[in-house]
């Protein structure tokens, strides 16, 4: 098993309040120092699409800077998390940070200089976006580093709450600072704001990572990162549920400063009155959320959240009254907190710590994937037909998808045991090389009347393997023999092999293998043999003629 990261308490008894991960001195450092650059971020927000307006861009162009802040994301992040996964995190992050002030402070220079045109604003508004490209998926990564198990829906929600706060008093902030200098303002303090994040990053001590068999290929991490992915259903069912929430939901985001200035008539300082009640709404559901998250589960509470989201969205884009608008938005933040914070925790338990910053750099995608798709969707529509009916179409999808999702792809109710463990077995020293691929073949024994609870068994495990490395997977019976089942499965090289050896076992497999074993003959064992791809088991054998090789079997015990 697994040491528990410094930060951490595995023996910490579970807490219910909601800040309760804020006695741990670096999660509070951190999130401090990140509440401010949120802040900054809102603030920059607020001062880009009004500049957008002021440069003589429409309801597209406006929605295109949302698309400009999460379509490199998009791009970028997949990559990114493998990188937060394979390099050390501290690191990486203080790259994203120095990249992110960059741009921000180029966007000031350049706006105070009146050199900004809309060409220019969207370009480094995309160059901050790559540095939280690099920042997303390895800043959730580390939140177990940071905190105790129990602690992370706790952690996810005061994260989330961050966010919101940060939308709450940006945007006020952002409109006093347009108004009295100009939205070059709002971009100089949105690249002040990064040093404290990296300040914490700078003094954090964070142990080197231990990883026996050395760092993973960039391309090999990503495409372990895609296996795993596809292969752990309850994750994807997460993944899923983000794509189509941000899908829909990302129109109340790009469409709210052409509603400020267009049906509603607002200053600056009124569309950051309307950010304010959003934040004030999620600054709510921080204290409410705990209380309702004890006695319903993730299923319903993300059920209910998104049809009063919903809701909110046809309230907004059909009622012209600014208090009935504001009242809106400040449920919408409720909703919106509720939902992001439950699939945020999902997401950090389903999965195990050697593949937590790739596989959560897919959840990432599909969520700001869904908002980047989604905001130039609505723009479109708002064009083309209706600012109102931007508003109303995502709002029935919502509706609609709501009850598919309860019913047919529901949220796993309880997290699953996701601590490293190495349950196998030391592997021949015949397999410690690169070389590949490598056949594992693995033979049971099992009585009849066990048959069908053994295959079972089986899909669970071959999931498994394919999530930790496994390329195919297959289990077939002796047609003369019954009682023999063979599982065979490939791997791409024997180190990768190892990889599922040593790094890459968890408590939930071990327990399928266990209930496996519960079910063979009595007195039998799985006898298991490893197969190299002969071309490039000999390597005396290079040069010599192929028709001339044979294949090599590696036969060992366990």
């Amino acid at each position: 098993m697994s040491q528990p990261s410094p930060g951490q308490s595995e023996s910490a008894p579970p807490s219910k309040t909601a800040w309760a991960p804020l006695r741990r001195p670096l999660f509070r450092a951190l999130w401090i120092a990140q509440l401010v650059a949120n802040t900054g971020t809102w603030m920059q927000t607020v001062g880009a699409q009004w500049l957008m307006g002021d440069l003589g861009g429409g309801t597209l162009a406006i929605a295109l800077v949302q698309t400009a802040t999460t379509l490199p994301v998009f791009l970028l992040v997949i990559p990114a998390g493998a990188l937060g996964d394979i390099l050390d995190r501290r690191r990486l992050l203080l790259t994203s940070q120095a990249i992110t002030f960059v741009g921000a402070a180029g966007l000031a220079a350049l706006t105070a200089a009146n050199a900004t045109t809309p060409a220019l604003l969207l370009m480094l508004i995309g160059l901050m976006a790559v540095g939280q490209a690099l920042a997303i998926p390895t800043f959730q990564a580390i939140q177990p580093e940071l905190v105790s198990r129990d602690e992370i829906p706790q952690a996810a929600l005061l994260n989330g709450a961050n966010g919101n706060v940060a939308r709450a008093v940006g945007p006020a902030l952002g409109g006093v600072l347009i108004a009295a200098v100009g939205p070059e303002a709002t971009f100089a303090f949105n690249a002040l704001s990064f040093f404290g994040v990296i300040v914490v990053l700078f003094i954090w001590k964070r142990p080197p990572d231990h990883r026996p068999l050395g760092a993973e290929h960039i391309v090999d991490a990503i495409r372990a990162g895609a296996r795993y992915v596809r292969s752990a259903p309850e994750f994807a069912t997460v993944l899923l549920c983000s794509m189509v929430f941000a899908f829909s939901a990302s129109a109340t985001w790009a469409l709210l400063p052409a509603l400020a200035r267009g049906p509603l008539g607002l200053s600056a300082g009124g569309y950051g009155l309307l950010l304010t009640a959003v934040g004030s709404g999620a600054v709510m559901g921080t204290f409410v959320l705990p209380v309702i998250r004890a006695r319903w589960g993730p299923n319903a509470i993300v059920a209910v959240s998104t049809i009063g989201y919903a809701l909110t969205m046809i309230i907004i884009g059909t009622v012209g009254s600014l208090p009935a608008i504001l009242a809106a938005l400040v449920v919408a933040g409720m909703a919106w907190i509720a939902v992001l914070s439950t699939l945020g925790a999902s997401a950090q338990l389903l999965l195990p710590a050697w593949t937590r910053a790739r596989s959560l750099a897919y959840y990432q995608l599909v969520f700001m994937g869904g908002q980047a798709v989604g905001a130039l969707a609505w723009g479109l529509v708002a064009d083309g037909l209706a600012l109102r009916a931007a508003f109303l179409i995502p709002a029935a999808v919502l509706i609609l998808s709501t009850p598919i999702g309860v019913l047919r792809v529901p949220l796993p109710d309880a997290p699953l045991d996701m601590r490293s463990v190495r349950h196998y077995p030391e592997p021949p020293e015949d397999l410690k090389h690169g070389r590949g691929p490598v056949l594992v073949v693995v033979e049971w024994r099992v009585v009849p009347e066990n048959a069908e609870e053994f295959l079972e068994v089986m899909r669970k495990i071959g999931r498994a393997r394919r999530r930790t490395g496994a390329t195919m997977w297959g289990i077939f019976q002796d047609m003369e023999e019954p009682t023999l089942y063979l599982e065979t499965f490939t791997v791409q090289t024997a180190h990768e092999h190892l990889r599922q050896h040593v790094e890459r076992g968890t408590a939930m497999e071990q327990e399928f293998d266990l209930q496996a074993l519960r079910l063979v003959m009595e007195g039998t064992f799985p006898y298991v043999r490893h197969l190299l791809w002969a071309y490039a088991a000999d390597p005396d054998a290079e040069g010599k003629d192929p028709k001339f090789k044979t294949f090599v079997s590696l036969l060992r015990p366990r």
